[in-house]
């Protein structure tokens, strides 16, 4: 199973060049959703983990 990735880089607007990655999705979005709350400002809503959600991609392995 590949790792899922979300990376603050990918919204340029956020200047923010945290990467966070897990072996589950629910690990992942908790800790997306933790960052995004605690650095970004944004609310632990249902809707906004959906967004997230859709925004993780599998995780490229390194060469």
């Amino acid at each position: 199973m590949a790792r899922k990735i979300i990376d603050c880089r990918e919204f340029p607007e956020s200047k923010c060049s945290v990467a966070l990655s897990a072996d589950n999705e629910k690990e992942l979005l908790d800790a997306a959703v933790q960052h995004a709350v605690q650095v970004h400002g944004h609310e632990d809503t249902p809707q906004f983990r959906e967004e997230l959600r859709k925004i993780a991609k599998d995780e490229q392995p390194s060469a």
